[in-house]
C-alpha cells in the first residue's frame, strides 16, 4: 500500500488533466515530427540499420548488453552492408569520413559474464575503425546498472525501449516456436523474443542525443563537441516505416541513481505512479518483472476502489535460471497475491503470459516495458517493473499523452490493439471493436479461447522460500544495499553469533585433510602413481641450474604479465628452493612484475585499463584516489583485485611510484612469508608425515591465523576514511 505522503503527493499531481509534468515525472517535453511504434526486433533492427546507414555526423548506440557479432539481418539486407554489429558500424565509420560512432555499454557485474561476449573492446574498438569508440560505463553505484537502451543518429532520429542490440532479441511478431533465423552468434536457436522500441525525429532526438552526450561525458570524462545544426542533418526517417504520430509531444523521463556528487533522479517511479493515478477505464501493462512496492502499492489502491480500472499485465511465465526464480520470482508472485485480494473476485485484475505460436508451444520471452492508460497515455522504455528500475538503475522512457487531442488517442488505441492483437492471434480492429462493448478484461477473456496463445499467469509461493526470503528493498532494492544490512538480514542472528566456532571447525577439517593426504602417500599406492621423491629430484635437478634464479624471476614478471595468480608462483619458488631462497627470488620477481606492469597502466592509460579490470576499477579507483604509503598497503593486505589488475589500475591511476612500490612490498611481505611458511610446513608433513611435522604445522597454522586477525583489526583502524560521495 502508499503509505500517506505517497498518497498526498499523487493527489496533488493530478487534480489537473494533464499528467505529464516537467521537473516531476519527466525531464522534458520535446516535439517530434514524427513518432513510430516498432513491435519486436525484426522491425527494430530493420529500421535501425536503414537510419545508421544514411548518418553522416555522429551514432550513439547505449546499452545494458551489446554485442559485437549480433546479426542485425537475419533475413537478409539490400544494402550491402555487413549483417554483424561489429562490421557494420566499421564499415559506416570507413564509408563516411565524418562520422563517429560512440558505444557505450554497461560495465556489468560478474554474475552476467557467461551470458555476455568475452571481451567486447576487442571486436567493439580494437578491430574497428579509429572512429568507433567503445566504453565499458561503470559510473554507478555498487549494485546498479546501466540499463538504458538508446540509438541516437545525427540527431535526427532516435531509438528508446527495451531492446538491446545483443543476442537473442532479434523476433518476429509471430513468435513462432522454432524460427531457422532467430539464433545466437554461434548458431544455436534462441527462444521467442517479445519487444516494443520507439523511434522519433525532430526536437524530441535533438534532446536524447543531449542525453546521449552526458551519458558519455560521464562514463569516459571526454566531452563531446555540440551535436550539428538542425539545417546540417538530412532526412534519416526509414522509408519503409510509416509514422504512428505526427506532431507530437514526446516525454522524456529517467531514473537515475545518487552518485558521484549527482542528486537521484526518480522520474519514471512518478510517472507510473501520477498514469496509474489517474487512469479511468484501464492500465494495460507488458514487462519483463513485477515486483515493484510503489507500482504494486499505486495498482492496489486502485483495484481497492470499487471504480477503479482494469488492471491487465503481459509478462513472462517464468524467471529464466534458478536464481531469479528464487528471488525475483517470490516477489512477483507476492505482489500478484496482493492485487488479487485487492480485486476481491470482480475480475478487473488478470495477469497473462504468452506462448508461441507453432508447433510445440514454448513460452515467448516478454521483455517489453510498456504502459497504455485509458486511451491517454502510453510510455516505453528500459524501465521494468522492478524497484531498482525505479531508483538504482540508470532508465530511460518517452511518453506521449494525448491531452484531449483524439488523433493521439486513437493512435495510442491502435497501439494497444495491435499488442493484444499479436498475443492473441487476432486482428486488432476486432479487437477494438470487442473494446467498444466490454471492458478491456472481458474483450480480452471473450478472444483469447480461439488460440490459446495468451494464458493466465497465476505465480505462487513457495513456502519455504517465502519464509527465508527477506524483504524486497534487500533483493531488489530502490537505492543501494550496503554489504552489513545485506548480511544482517540474510544470515539468521544466532548463526552469526558463532563465528569463531566455525572457523576453527574449517581450521580442523583442513589438518584433518592434511593428514588424510599425508597418510595417502605413504600407505596407499598413491606414492606409487605420483612419488614424492620423483617430484624432490625434478626440483633438485632445476635448483641445480646455473640460470635457475633469473629462471625463477623471470617467472614472477611473465606471470604478471598473463594475470597468472602471484600466489601459485610463490608456492612454486618455495617448493624447488626451499623458504628462505624462494622468498628472496618471490619478492625479487614481485618487485620486478609489479613495476612492469604498473608502467603498462601508464602506458596504455585509465581507458584500456577500464577494459580489462571491469567492474573492479570503481573500488580500486576509490581506494587509490586517497594515494600514499597506508592505503597502498592496505589494498596489498587485503586484496580487492588480482595482482597485475591493482598494478595497472594505480599506474593508470598515475600513483606515486615510490609509494605504489612501498605500500606494495610492505603490504604484500605478511603473506608472502605467511605463504612460504605454511606452504614449507605442508612440503615437510606430507614428505615424513608425523606427530612432530603436524604439530608444526599446526602452529604454523594458528600464527598465521592470529597474525591476519591482528593486522585485519589494524587496518579497520588506520585504513584512510572514504571520500566525500563514496558508496560503502
Amino acid at each position: 500500500m502508499h503509505n500517506a505522503q505517497e498518497q498526498r503527493e499523487v493527489h496533488t499531481q493530478t487534480t489537473d488533466s494533464r499528467i505529464l509534468a516537467p521537473g516531476r515525472n519527466c525531464w522534458r517535453l520535446a516535439r517530434a515530427e514524427r513518432a513510430a511504434f516498432l513491435i519486436d526486433g525484426a522491425d527494430y533492427f530493420k529500421a535501425f540499420r536503414s537510419v545508421a546507414a544514411r548518418a553522416r555526423h555522429s551514432i550513439f548506440v547505449i546499452g545494458w548488453d551489446i554485442s559485437g557479432r549480433v546479426n542485425l539481418a537475419p533475413e537478409g539486407g539490400d544494402d550491402g552492408l555487413p549483417s554483424t554489429l561489429a562490421e557494420f558500424l566499421d564499415a559506416l565509420a570507413r564509408r563516411h569520413r565524418g562520422l563517429d560512432i560512440y558505444v557505450l555499454n554497461w560495465d556489468f557485474a560478474v554474475l552476467y559474464a557467461m551470458d555476455r561476449e568475452w571481451l567486447p573492446i576487442y571486436r567493439l574498438d580494437w578491430r574497428t575503425h579509429r572512429r568507433v569508440h567503445f566504453c565499458m560505463d561503470d559510473q554507478h553505484p555498487v549494485g546498479g546498472s546501466h540499463h538504458q537502451k538508446i540509438v541516437v543518429a545525427d540527431d535526427a532520429v532516435a531509438f528508446v525501449g527495451g531492446i538491446d542490440l545483443t543476442n537473442c532479441r532479434w523476433d518476429t511478431s509471430e513468435h513462432r516456436a522454432e524460427h531457422p533465423r532467430r539464433v545466437d552468434a554461434q548458431g544455436e536457436p534462441c527462444p521467442p523474443f517479445h519487444d516494443v522500441q520507439m523511434m522519433v525525429d525532430g526536437e524530441a532526438a535533438r534532446a536524447i542525443g543531449e542525453l546521449a552526450r552526458e551519458r558519455w561525458h560521464r562514463g569516459t570524462g571526454k566531452q563531446l563537441r555540440e551535436r550539428p545544426a538542425p539545417g546540417e542533418v538530412h532526412d534519416l526517417w526509414p522509408e519503409h516505416v510509416e509514422p504512428d504520430l505526427s506532431d507530437a509531444d514526446i516525454a522524456i523521463s529517467r531514473t537515475e541513481p545518487a552518485y558521484a556528487g549527482r542528486s537521484a533522479v526518480d522520474e519514471i517511479r512518478r510517472l507510473y505512479l501520477d498514469s496509474i493515478a489517474a487512469a479511468k477505464r484501464d492500465i494495460y501493462l507488458e514487462n519483463q518483472y513485477f515486483s515493484s512496492s510503489a507500482v504494486g502499492g499505486a495498482l492496489e489502491d486502485r483495484l481497492q476502489d470499487a471504480k477503479g480500472p482494469d488492471v491487465i499485465i503481459v509478462s513472462r511465465a517464468e524467471d529464466t535460471g534458478w536464481l531469479e526464480e528464487a528471488t525475483m520470482g517470490v516477489l512477483r508472485a507476492r505482489l500478484h497475491g496482493r492485487l488479487k485480494e485487492a480485486d476481491s473476485g470482480r475480475g478487473r485484475y488478470r495477469a497473462y503470459f504468452r506462448k508461441a505460436s507453432g508447433q510445440g508451444r514454448d513460452m515467448v520471452n516478454v521483455h517489453a516495458k510498456v504502459m497504455i492508460v485509458d486511451d491517454a497515455l502510453v510510455s516505453i522504455g528500459s524501465a521494468n517493473l522492478n524497484n531498482r528500475s525505479m531508483g538504482l538503475d540508470t532508465e530511460c522512457n518517452l511518453t506521449v499523452e494525448a491531452g484531449g487531442n483524439q488523433r493521439i488517442a486513437q493512435a495510442i488505441a491502435r497501439l494497444r490493439a495491435r499488442l493484444l492483437g499479436e498475443h492473441l492471434g487476432t486482428e486488432p480492429e476486432r479487437l477494438a471493436s470487442e473494446t467498444q462493448r466490454h471492458s478491456l478484461a472481458e474483450a480480452i477473456e471473450s478472444l483469447r479461447q480461439e488460440h490459446r496463445l495468451l494464458e493466465e499467469l497465476d505465480p505462487q509461493v513457495d513456502p519455504n522460500l517465502d519464509e527465508w526470503l527477506p524483504e524486497s528493498t534487500v533483493i531488489d532494492p530502490e537505492k543501494p544495499v550496503s554489504p552489513e544490512r545485506l548480511i544482517a538480514t540474510l544470515v539468521p542472528e544466532e548463526e552469526g553469533k558463532r563465528p569463531v566456532s566455525r572457523r576453527l571447525l574449517a581450521l580442523a577439517a583442513g589438518v584433518m585433510g592434511l593428514f588424510a593426504l599425508a597418510a595417502a602417500w605413504r600407505w596407499t599406492p598413491m606414492g606409487d602413481w605420483l612419488d614424492m621423491e620423483t617430484l624432490v629430484s625434478a626440483a633438485n635437478r632445476f635448483r641445480s641450474l646455473d640460470a635457475a634464479p633469473l629462471l625463477a624471476i623471470g617467472a614472477f614478471v611473465a606471470g604478471g604479465l598473463l594475470v597468472i595468480p602471484i600466489t601459485a608462483l610463490i608456492m612454486v619458488a618455495v617448493i624447488v628452493f626451499g623458504p628462505v631462497l624462494g622468498l628472496a627470488y618471490a619478492f625479487v620477481g614481485v618487485t620486478l612484475s609489479a613495476a612492469l606492469t604498473y608502467g603498462l597502466g601508464i602506458l596504455v592509460g585509465r581507458g584500456a585499463v577500464r577494459q580489462l579490470a571491469g567492474s573492479r576499477l570503481n573500488r580500486l579507483s576509490r581506494r587509490l584516489g586517497r594515494r600514499g604509503i597506508l592505503t597502498m598497503f592496505a589494498v596489498r593486505l587485503v586484496p580487492v583485485a588480482p595482482f597485475t589488475v591493482v598494478n595497472m589500475v594505480a599506474g593508470a591511476s598515475h600513483i606515486g611510484f615510490k609509494d605504489f612500490l612501498v605500500g606494495s612490498l610492505l603490504g604484500m611481505a605478511p603473506g608472502m612469508i605467511a605463504a612460504a611458511l605454511f606452504i614449507d610446513r605442508v612440503v615437510a608433513a606430507v614428505r615424513e608425515p608425523g606427530a612432530g611435522t603436524f604439530a608444526v604445522l599446526g602452529v604454523a597454522v594458528l600464527i598465521i591465523v592470529l597474525a591476519a586477525i591482528g593486522l585485519r583489526r589494524w587496518l579497520r583502524k588506520h585504513d584512510p576514511p572514504a571520500q566525500s560521495g563514496e558508496t560503502k
